[in-house]
């Protein structure tokens, strides 16, 4: 959005300074993005007068001429049709950049002859596109700033134009008058009230009928216009010229030029039809889709399906608030004018407009939002201007649809400001700033103006205020202390835990990975998942068709791209979801961890070696007694069928109640994921590790026993097939109280044992509670772990 410092001026009354216009502009929301300002681009221009103009020796089209200036008389040669004695000019002086030519002078020789500096032309100061001669200048004193002259004799020459950036939310901003509002009510200056522009008497009806089909009813709620006969269209005024393009824009007749000016200073886009041009009605419609039309800007479209447009018997003449067809344009040759003005549904107008991908100020501003409440007003005022300047006689106003009903009103609460802002404004100040904003108060009540679509309730008002008033006043202040003490922990128990194993796993050396959720069919397969359940309805491609049964085949698979580069030696893992249903809920979180190859690098001392399954299991219990574990748990065996099947445990309460697996991967899983061994897992379930008691997150007390435990050893005889581990639960539940621990240490097959039989020893430690044990109760206590054992394995001890 672009205007001129005078074109402000005209709707604000204002003594404010060019740095303060822009200071407040952009507190006020309406960042100012540029600044041109002409009369700095003009410093060290001054004026000069030419007391002798000779022939040049040497050119028949030069001359070189005497110049008085403010550093004595120079000489200069100019090549100007114009150049005489007794003419004030301007001077450029050696070492000054000329914006027309974009080159510095300096003192030169042009055919012989010195120059030292240049009268300029108006092209040459970027002024207009004169370059006929040297300017001419009709007073001014030698020595005086060029700049200053302008400022003072021609001030459109050297208005600033700012550019500001516009919110999507402040379509009232994208017209002069809207910003000079806004500034208005900081206390800027005082918002000007629009001049009269009163219609001439009409001359009738409207020959021109207009008419809204049903199906763009919603898209078109107003189209209204008025037909000017016998206008006489040509070159508009200079001060509307000099307007239009100090903002970028080429004048181009009185009639566009009218319809530019209410674009950018009222926010008022309208359209002008040649009326001799138009054949029958005009029909506003959604295209069928492909019709073509020839543009204004003589580029043809063919418009989408759905699309506003403007049509009458020779077909589509306008893209519905967006750009006109060059076939029902005006020209010089224009006598009648149909002047219309429309208000369009925003949605419609910006799917158009990226459809076609036209960029039109008239669609800047409709799909943002206009003043409904203008419409006819706006159409008024541009024929009134349009008679003032190309003459002619208006008719009446015809008009399809009406012009919608936006009146709204929200409370106005005054304490808000302070607890929704936390600024104090007093109340009779928040209804002032209102009512210079042209909001209507009635009570507590503010009337929306028409021009304000983005205020749609209570705290769009405290906004408003706080906005005028300025957020820069707003002071820091200390919040009360709503709560007291240590605040409420805001993880949930599991995402607790989720945490303590992910730095539990990092500190036992391990590589955190993110893996997808989704695996193929194949891999789904090996870890129990891979059914219609878990598949994805549309997956992004075969390799990730279904939601992953376990995390550990995406650790697999990218362990094996670490090792097709050549990194053998790895520990990652991986807290996550994996899924054992379709449904929702059907899914559980899962901690896995793998190692691969050694346990470090080589070593002349022996220090590395392969990964086993004790590696997969001490990690486990370590991740384990971090997230709470019971320290008391079972290892027994039928794990899932992706570990080996006679190298791997389940941690367990209880047969039914499982903590965790760990042992080594499967051979065909590692087959068929393309990885080399040794590779070694164990996944954790945390949500089956059951709650604390005690809901206290203090550290309990360390109890410490200072009497002395004891060992014994037991040796079993026992069948071949008998699992040690079955001796080791057995032992141990001989009395949960007193025994600590026990292990396994030896295993003795074949000799007098015979075929079939083995021998396991155990080492029990017995620790004590509340006394030392004497001996017969260490014998009574030894008994009882040979009688279960015996019961639970058929073992006999051995002699």
């Amino acid at each position: 959005m672009k205007f001129t410092l005078s074109w402000l001026k005209d709707h604000l009354e204002t003594t404010a300074t060019l740095p303060e216009i822009l200071d407040t502009l952009t507190d006020l929301g309406l960042e100012v993005e540029g600044v041109e300002d002409p009369a700095a681009r003009l410093r060290g221009f001054t004026l000069a007068k030419v007391t002798e103009a000779e022939q040049h020796p040497d050119a028949d089209r030069l001359r070189v001429c005497k110049v008085t200036t403010d550093e004595g008389e120079k000489q200069i040669v100019c090549g100007a049709p114009n150049a005489r004695a007794g003419i004030t000019v301007v001077l450029a002086k050696p070492g000054m950049y000329i914006p027309g030519l974009d080159i510095t002078i300096s003192v030169g020789k042009i055919r012989g002859v010195e120059s030292h500096g240049m009268m300029a032309s108006e092209r040459e100061l970027e002024l207009s596109d004169e370059h006929d001669g040297i300017i001419e200048l009709p007073s001014g004193e030698v020595g005086e700033e060029f700049a200053d002259w302008l400022a003072q004799h021609r001030p459109a020459a050297v208005d600033p134009v700012i550019e500001i950036a516009i919110t999507p939310n402040r379509p009232d901003a994208l017209g002069v008058r809207g910003v000079a509002r806004d500034l208005a009510a900081r206390g800027l200056g005082t918002l000007k009230p629009l001049p009269d522009a009163p219609l001439p008497a009409t001359t009738g009806p409207c020959p021109v009928e207009v008419t809204i089909a049903d199906n763009a009813a919603d898209g078109c709620h107003v189209f209204a216009g008025r037909l000017i006969r016998g206008v006489k269209n040509g070159p508009s005024p200079a001060w509307l010229q000099q307007k239009l393009r100090a903002i970028g824009l080429r004048p181009i007749s009185a009639l566009v030029d009218v319809t530019n000016l209410f674009t950018h200073d009222l926010n008022r886009p309208l359209h002008v039809f040649d009326a001799d041009k138009i054949a029958g009605p005009l029909r506003i419609h959604r295209a069928a889709g492909g019709e073509e039309l020839l543009a204004l800007d003589e580029k043809t479209y063919a418009m989408p399906q759905g699309a506003l447009v403007i049509s009458d018997d020779n077909g589509v003449e306008s893209i519905g608030g967006i750009m006109g067809g060059l076939a029902s344009g005006c020209t010089e040759e224009t006598q009648n004018v149909f002047v219309e003005a429309a208000f369009w549904d925003f949605v419609s107008i910006a799917h158009a407009g990226r459809a076609l991908k036209v960029n039109s100020d008239a669609r800047y501003r409709n799909e943002r939002g206009i003043d409904p409440g203008f419409n006819m007003e706006g159409l008024d005022r541009a024929c009134a201007l349009i008679v003032d300047l190309c003459g002619g006689a208006v008719s009446d106003v015809v008009t399809a649809g009406a012009v919608p009903d936006v009146a709204r009103a929200y409370r106005l609460d005054t304490d808000r400001c302070s607890s929704l802002v936390g600024m104090d404004i007093p109340a009779d100040d928040q209804r002032a700033t209102l009512e210079r904003l042209g909001f209507v108060m009635e009570g507590d009540m503010a009337h929306v103006p028409s021009w304000r679509p983005d205020v749609q309730g209570e705290a769009d008002l405290v906004e408003e205020v706080a906005r005028i008033a300025s957020l820069t006043r707003l002071e820091p202040k200390p919040m009360p202390r709503v709560t007291a003490g240590v605040p409420r922990p805001i993880l949930t128990p599991l995402q607790a835990r989720e945490q303590r194993a992910r730095r539990t796993a990092a500190a036992l050396g391990y590589n955190e990975c993110v893996t997808y959720s989704f695996i193929d069919r194949a891999a789904a397969t090996l870890f129990g998942g891979g059914d219609d359940a878990t598949m994805v309805a549309n997956p992004i491609s075969s390799e990730m068709s279904h939601m992953r049964p376990a995390l550990l085949p995406g650790l697999l698979q990218a362990a094996a791209r670490n090792q097709a580069r050549g990194f053998t030696d790895m520990a990652l893992f991986e807290v996550g979801a994996a899924w054992h249903g379709g449904e929702p809920g059907e899914q559980h979180t899962q901690v896995t961890g793998l190692l691969v190859g050694r346990t470090g690098p080589k070593d002349v001392h022996g220090a590395s070696r392969p990964v086993d399954v004790y590696d997969a299991k001490a990690d486990a219990e370590a991740i384990l007694a971090a997230l709470g574990a019971p320290a008391k748990v079972q290892i027994l065996r039928d794990g899932p069928d992706y570990l080996h099947p006679g190298r791997h445990g389940r941690i367990c309460l209880g047969p039914k109640k499982m903590l965790a697996a760990f042992g080594e991967v499967h051979p065909r899983v590692l087959q068929a994921l393309d990885v080399k061994g040794p590779a070694v897992a164990f996944t954790l379930w945390p949500e089956e590790i059951p709650q604390p008691r005690n809901s206290d997150t203090a550290r309990p007390a360390l109890h410490l026993n200072d009497l002395q435990a004891v060992d014994r050893d037991f040796a079993f005889v026992v069948d071949a097939d008998v699992q040690a581990l079955d001796l080791v639960n057995a032992a141990a539940g001989a009395d949960k109280t007193l025994i600590a621990e026990v292990r396994v240490f030896d295993e003795f097959i074949g000799g007098s044992l015979g075929e079939g039989r083995k021998s396991l020893a155990l080492t029990v430690r017995v620790q004590p509670v509340d006394k030392t044990l004497t001996e017969k109760e260490i014998e009574a206590l030894s008994q009882k772990i040979v009688d279960k054992v015996a019961k639970a394995t058929g073992g006999t001890l051995r002699g």
